[in-house]
C-alpha cells in the first residue's frame, strides 16, 4: 500500500492538467514520430526509432507516476491558527537579519525556486508547530543556522502559484 502524499489543491490540479496533456497530446505525439521512425525502415540502425522509444518510455513512465500521485493525494487543509503548519506562508529571518519567505509544503510539492520547502526538510522540520517570535535552529550539512519566525499566515488567501 502506499502512503498518501500530502499537496495544495493548485498542485493536485497541476498534476491532473500535465497528466491530461500527456494523454491526450503527447502520447499521440510519441506515436506519431514511432510510426514515421518505423517507415524508414530497419530498427536495427535507426535512430530516430531508438530516440522515439525512449520518448515512449519516458511519456509512460510520467503518466504513471502522475496517476498514482494523484490517486494517493490527499489535499491539504487550509491551516488555521497561529502555529506554522503545511500550507502555511512563514517569514523567517536569519542570523545576518535577513528576510526569507517560505510556504510549508508536502515533499512531492517542494520547489526551492519558487520558495516552497518541504515540511521534511530540515528548515521545514523546524518550523512545523513553532509561532511568530520563535526561534530555530537547524543543522545543515556544513553549519547550525538559526532563524526567528516574523510571521506565520495560516489562511486561504495565500499567494497563487
Amino acid at each position: 500500500m502506499t502512503q498518501a502524499t500530502e499537496v495544495s489543491a493548485a498542485f493536485l490540479e497541476e498534476m491532473k492538467e500535465e497528466l491530461a496533456q500527456l494523454k491526450s497530446k503527447t502520447r499521440l505525439e510519441v506515436a506519431e514520430r514511432l510510426k514515421e521512425a518505423i517507415a524508414l525502415g530497419d530498427l536495427s540502425e535507426n535512430s530516430e526509432y531508438e530516440d522515439a522509444k525512449n520518448q515512449q518510455a519516458f511519456v509512460e513512465g510520467r503518466i504513471a507516476e502522475l496517476e498514482e500521485r494523484i490517486r494517493n493525494a490527499v489535499i491539504i487543509a487550509n491551516p488555521k491558527g497561529k502555529k506554522v503548519s503545511l500550507g502555511s506562508v512563514v517569514t523567517i529571518k536569519d542570523q545576518n537579519g535577513e528576510t526569507l519567505e517560505y510556504t510549508i509544503v508536502g515533499s512531492a510539492e517542494a520547489d526551492p525556486f519558487e520558495d516552497k520547502i518541504s515540511n521534511e526538510s530540515p528548515v521545514g522540520k523546524a518550523l512545523i508547530g513553532k509561532k511568530a517570535k520563535d526561534k530555530v535552529t537547524v543543522q545543515a550539512p556544513e553549519q547550525v543556522l538559526e532563524y526567528e519566525i516574523v510571521k506565520v499566515v495560516n489562511t486561504s488567501g495565500k499567494k497563487k502559484a
